[in-house]
């Protein structure tokens, strides 16, 4: 399941590098947001934390999950220091924000319909200031 996750997620992960690319870092958060919580996402968003939870319990059996856990920070920092952070300033903007949306994809797949775009509109409004 895990070496699965990694292959969708890779894929998905060029296709928003790609959307990145032309837009803003606000932009690339709702693509994320917004490609992961389709309905038929969710049972990967599933799969994804199911995965994470036997990670978190032995990481070495799950080596490359775990390696390529951080690739939407590292493409969120690179937008956040084009846009003008340091690069300290933009890897953590970048690690609250990522670490915000997976909790609100968790919400999302214990308690469908819940969490609403508005939810991510305040990530972004709290990274302002």
């Amino acid at each position: 399941m895990a070496a699965m996750l990694n292959a969708l997620r890779s894929r998905d992960n060029e296709a928003l590098l790609e959307a990145a690319q032309q837009g803003t870092f606000d932009d690339f958060v709702v693509a994320i947001w917004r490609t992961y919580t389709r309905p038929d996402q969710l049972s990967r968003a599933r799969g994804f934390f199911y995965v994470a939870g036997l990670a978190a319990y032995g990481s070495e059996d799950f080596r490359e999950f775990v390696e390529s856990i951080g690739d939407l920070t590292v493409m969120l920092s690179s937008l956040a220091e084009r846009e003008g952070l340091d690069i300290k300033e933009a890897r953590d903007v970048a690690t609250v924000t990522v670490a915000a949306i997976r909790g609100l994809l968790l919400q999302e797949v214990l308690t469908p319909g819940t969490c609403s775009e508005d939810a991510v509109a305040l990530i972004l409004r709290m990274r302002e200031g």
